[in-house]
């Protein structure tokens, strides 16, 4: 502890002056007794408790006394040495990825809002730079001092359930270092060491990082296949405690109607998988356990049943340019001689052999025919409003020569009056041209009308498949005007150029035009499914041209409370020995 204003000690006289008073007092008055029967009885009882009979007689010295030392010491103002913040700027790095909702009753986000809020009493008018973490990371401020921004700032700052990807916030806030004097505080639930740049002597790191003591048990991997007739679905479960935990596991259709309910009983450190058959077929399933752990945001997983990309497989016999074109969209594709193609009835299949599409019973894609004679093509390609060509725009491209459309399929692009590309009742997508008599390759919309094809056949029309919080995707989808909404009906964002922005909190959602919907599911990453163990540290030293400010916390505000309680105690002990004593 230590006095800022020790010009004051002086003031310690007005003490010893009440002192010497006491000591120089007439110690006792004369008093006529009319007899002495009780004087033993009295005698006795002051020998038994002499110093209570000490302290009753003197309260109001000590009171006195003690209140004229309490205030001596308020005019030295006493403080103590708090946490300092060093350098000439400060810069907040804020963890807002979804492991950040662990805790003890207050997650460990809420607690560094609190420490934040706390620093900003020391900031002395340094300028504040704050950074959220992300894919990208956000520089909220910028060299702001104004106290009231910083603390609208801080108290606005939500969890974005995105992975943190530190080393990028990190390389942002270096940017704003230079050759200032810095302390950057870290907030986060852990951080290696090695992880900082510690190559500059003017930044002092201090990380604070989670409580060592949290525990979870976590879903960590989900998934459910389907045969369009029953499901199966497989849950991992993870046992990061020390004990071995009891859980109930459930799954739950889109209807929240219960499918299954198991105890499990999860060894301590250990992860055990459960399989599930012959489920009812749904749309959705949800995974959920009751676990009584320090994160709830791992609990909870929902898959779409749906959403099985399926296996390419393109005939041999196909233009180069073809075969190049969805090689570069989908490494996993499969080239196949044409005696062969039939038999893979399990993948898509790109081909130019009209009879496929009688005989396979998934979608597949038609370049050209092998079963009639193409003709001459005239005029300018025009398209529909089809999400197949979102992306791609054929009206420059020429066709020399087409083949005839079938009767009863959908023409989606036509050449002047002749069907140019068009769809068939069961999902089949027919180019009625051969690609060498089109200039169609030289043209941007060539690989985009290919990944557009590639996409809605390899996943379901009815989902746009599995998002992470806030993942922006480029998505086929007709040029219409489409909108993201919650569960609850609730407007969240549009969908702009074909990118659409998932929402970032976990869950199903919808996106919806004014003709048709389409499902998404937003899951945490991998790596929000585990915490790990909290920790908090200070590195490196700001040299001498960063000078130290130190932050004081003076007792003066206690000492005069005491000091107000002690005169009220003085009044009352005045007031039952009688005033005019």
């Amino acid at each position: 502890m230590s006095f800022s204003q020790i010009i004051f000690s002086w003031t310690a006289i007005i003490p010893v002056i009440v002192l010497l008073y006491y000591f120089f007092r007439k110690k006792y008055t004369d008093q006529t007794v009319s007899s002495t029967l009780f004087w033993s009885e009295i005698m006795q009882e002051t020998r038994v408790s002499p110093y209570l009979k000490n302290l009753q007689k003197n309260a109001l010295f000590y009171l006195q006394l003690l209140a004229l030392l309490l205030l001596v010491l308020a005019l030295m103002n006493p403080y103590i040495k708090k946490s300092t913040i060093v350098g000439a700027q400060t810069i907040f790095i804020v963890d807002t990825s979804a492991t950040m909702l662990a805790g003890k009753g207050t997650s460990t986000f809420d607690t560094h809002k609190a420490e934040m809020l706390t620093l900003m009493d020391e900031l002395n008018g340094r300028p504040v730079t704050l950074i959220t973490t992300g894919a990208t990371p956000k520089a909220i401020l910028q060299q702001e001092t104004n106290s009231k921004d910083i603390k609208k700032a801080i108290e606005d700052l939500q969890v974005t359930y995105e992975t943190a990807e530190i080393n990028k916030a990190l390389d942002v806030a270096q940017a704003f270092v230079g050759d200032t004097p810095t302390s950057i505080y870290v907030f986060t639930d852990t951080l290696d060491k090695k992880q900082l740049p510690m190559e500059k002597d003017s930044v002092k790191w201090l990380v604070r990082g989670a409580a060592k003591d949290l525990t979870n048990i976590a879903i960590t991997r989900f998934a459910a296949t389907t045969d369009g007739q029953t499901a199966m679905a497989l849950v991992q479960l993870h046992n990061d405690t020390k004990k071995e935990q009891k859980v109930t596991l459930t799954l739950h259709d889109a209807t929240n109607h219960e499918l299954v309910a198991d105890s499990v009983i999860v060894p301590p450190q250990e992860t055990m998988t459960k399989t599930y058959k012959d489920l009812p077929f749904d749309k959705t399933i949800t995974a959920h356990i009751d676990a009584k752990d320090d994160y709830a945001m791992d609990n909870k997983q929902t898959v779409l049943l749906q959403t099985t990309t399926a296996k390419l497989v393109i005939d041999q016999s196909l233009h180069q340019l073809i075969q190049k074109g969805f090689q570069a969209i989908n490494s996993n594709l499969k080239i196949v001689p044409s005696l062969q193609i039939a038999d893979n009835k399990d993948a898509t299949i790109i081909t130019q052999q009209a009879a496929l599409l009688e005989k396979m019973e998934k979608p597949l894609v038609l370049f050209g025919r092998d079963d009639t004679e193409k003709v001459t093509a005239s005029g300018t390609v025009t398209i529909t409003n089809d999400a197949l060509f979102a992306f791609s725009d054929l009206k420059d491209i020429y066709v020399s020569a087409i083949y005839p459309g079938f009767t009863d399929y959908e023409t989606i692009a036509s050449i002047g009056e002749q069907p140019f590309i068009q769809r068939s009742p069961k999902g089949d997508i027919v180019v009625l041209a051969d690609i060498a008599d089109t200039d169609w390759p030289l043209h941007p919309s060539f690989p985009l009308f290919l990944w557009s094809v590639e996409q809605q056949l390899s996943e379901s029309t009815a989902s746009l498949g599995i998002f992470s919080p806030n993942e922006q995707r480029v998505v086929a989808l007709t040029q219409e005007d489409w909108s993201v909404y919650s569960q609850q009906d609730e407007f969240l964002s549009s969908v702009a150029n074909g990118v659409l922005t998932a929402p970032q909190q976990p869950g199903v959602y919808t996106v919806r035009s004014a003709n048709e919907e389409k499902q998404l599911i937003v899951q945490l990453q991998a790596q929000e499914r585990m915490i790990a163990q909290g920790t908090s540290y200070t590195l490196g030293n700001i040299s001498d041209n960063g000078k130290e400010e130190v932050s004081k916390a003076s007792f003066v505000p206690w000492l005069i409370i005491i000091i107000v309680v002690l005169l009220v105690l003085e009044w009352e002990v005045q007031r039952r020995r009688g005033f005019t004593n």
